[in-house]
C-alpha cells in the first residue's frame, strides 16, 4: 500500500550520543486522540501501517526521502540517525507525502500529532523533538545500542577480532 524507501544513512556520521525513552504521554490530554478518533483509522490503513512498522528494525515516517528530505525536522531526524551510526540494512523510511492516508493515519496510529515519527523494533520512540533531546542527553545512543541496530565496528587490518 505504501512505497518503501530503502536507503543508506551517511556513514561519515558515526559519533557517540545516547537515547531517551518514549514520551508517548507527553502531550496534554486535550491534544491526544479519543477512542472515537482512533476508530476513524480504517482497518486497511491500520494494517498497512502495522506492516510498515514491522518492515525493519528502524522505521522513520518522514516528509520526503532520506536523500531529499522535504522539511527541516525530517532532515534533522535523518542526520541524528546517521550520527548515531544506525545500520542502513536495519533502516527504512516511508515518505508520508506520497500517500495522504499514511500522512494522516500515522498520526492517529501513534497518537502523535507531528511528522517525522521514529519506530525502533516496532516501538514508537517519538518525533524530531524527542530524538533531538535523546540525542543530546545520550539516551538515544544507549537505546539504539541496546536494540542492536547500530553498525558493528569491524576490526582493522592486522588486528585480532
Amino acid at each position: 500500500m505504501f512505497s518503501r524507501t530503502a536507503t543508506t544513512l551517511p556513514t561519515a556520521f558515526r559519533n557517540h550520543i545516547r537515547p531517551l525513552p518514549t514520551l508517548r504521554n507527553a502531550l496534554p490530554r486535550s491534544t491526544r486522540l479519543t477512542p472515537l478518533q482512533q476508530r476513524l483509522l480504517s482497518t486497511d490503513t491500520r494494517a498497512a501501517i502495522d506492516k510498515a512498522v514491522h518492515s525493519a528494525p528502524v522505521v522513520l515516517f518522514m516528509k520526503g526521502t532520506p536523500e531529499t528530505p522535504q522539511c527541516g525536522f525530517s532532515r534533522a531526524s535523518i542526520q541524528i540517525l546517521g550520527l548515531q551510526g544506525v545500520d542502513p540494512s536495519k533502516f527504512t523510511a516511508f515518505n508520508v507525502l506520497e500517500d495522504e492516508d499514511l500522512r494522516q493515519g500515522i498520526k492517529e496510529y501513534s497518537e502523535w500529532p507531528t511528522i517525522p515519527q521514529l519506530y525502533v523494533n516496532k516501538n514508537f520512540v517519538g518525533g524530531c523533538d524527542i530524538l533531538m533531546s535523546m540525542h543530546q542527553n545520550g539516551e538515544l545512543a544507549k537505546m539504539l545500542e541496546d536494540e542492536n541496530v547500530l553498525i558493528e565496528d569491524q576490526p582493522k587490518e592486522g588486528q585480532a577480532g
